[in-house]
């Protein structure tokens, strides 16, 4: 009784989405639907995160990161008397000696 009552709701199902319709298009198109919407958002907010990296001085103009912003730390305390020439000089050559070359 179960089994036949499976049946035959699985029938009318099977008929919908193969046989009544030929190809099921929402199997193709529930993904590219998703896709946009990622690619949508991410290039939406990809735009903010990377002005606010930018802005927050993580990536500089350089693409150096952290050293470039330690080095403008390093001028501004420069600049205003917090260090002498002769340790700004050795600590920005410390700098940029610890400094990863670029590829």
């Amino acid at each position: 009784m179960i089994t036949s009552a499976a049946l035959t709701a699985a029938v009318p199902v099977a008929a919908h989405f193969g046989a009544g319709f030929g190809f099921p298009w929402f199997a193709i198109l529930i993904p590219i639907f998703w896709i946009l919407l990622f690619v949508l958002v991410f290039g939406v907010f990809g735009r903010r995160w990377r002005r606010a990296a930018w802005a927050s001085g993580r990536f500089g103009p350089n693409g150096h990161g952290g050293a470039a912003s330690a080095e403008s730390v390093l001028a501004e305390r420069f600049a205003r008397g917090d260090v002498d020439e002769v340790e700004y000089r050795a600590r920005l050559e410390v700098l940029r000696a610890s400094r990863e070359p670029r590829p």
